[in-house]
């Protein structure tokens, strides 16, 4: 049986930690039989749409082994069609219950769109330019809003507005999704990943303690 979107947000949580710590849990998550046991069929507790960052691998910061995590990942964690689709399969194939959207500090995406809102380039890939259009709008709104003098701040808000909006646009963003979230079947949320301590925070759409 599926455990809930809260005890889903728990395991990552624990994962995280024995990460940070140096731990990990048992190789047998990882082992042969377990991959015989999985040919079959899967059960991912967890959807993660994270970055294509090499430096933010679900599946090690979280420390989980094969068949526990479906994992999605894209330059900025964007959401597009494509990431859209792929969510709603696994939360209606597999009943998934929980998906974090993960973003990480200095995300070159971010850091590639303020470079282009502020030097624009001529004959930028097409296909790059959808990815920096659509982290465009939470870096736009913090400039409006007066942080263009502070990089550094900058920077790490636009990051958090960037996975903010990610959330968003899955939550609203597809009928199968808002009909799951309506039935409380799915729990969509926000985290941030440190590349200097490791650690994750959850911090968008997080269900109070209890």
């Amino acid at each position: 049986m599926m455990i809930s979107a809260r005890e889903a947000l728990q395991r990552l949580r624990e994962g995280n930690l024995r990460f940070r710590s140096d731990v990990r849990a048992s190789d047998a998550f990882l082992s042969q039989s377990r991959r015989a046991e999985l040919a079959k069929s899967q059960e991912p507790f967890a959807i993660i749409l994270g970055c294509s960052d090499s430096r933010v691998p679900a599946e090690i910061v979280f420390d989980q082994g094969l068949g526990d995590l479906f994992v999605i990942r894209v330059a900025g964690n964007i959401v597009a069609p494509s990431q859209v689709g792929s969510v709603e399969f696994a939360a209606a194939r597999f009943g998934t219950p929980l998906v974090v959207v993960l973003g990480h500090s200095q995300c070159g995406a971010i850091l590639a769109t303020l470079e282009e809102l502020r030097r624009p380039t001529e004959n930028q890939s097409r296909n790059l330019r959808a990815i920096v259009d659509r982290v465009r709008p939470s870096v736009e709104g913090l400039i409006e809003a007066g942080l263009g003098h502070d990089l550094e701040a900058l920077v790490n808000q636009a990051v958090r507005a960037n996975i903010r909006a990610s959330a968003n646009h899955l939550r609203h963003g597809s009928q199968v999704l808002e009909q799951l979230i309506q039935d409380d079947r799915l729990l969509v949320v926000g985290a941030e990943y440190s590349l200097e301590t490791g650690a994750v925070e959850f911090f968008d759409g997080v269900p109070e303690a209890g």
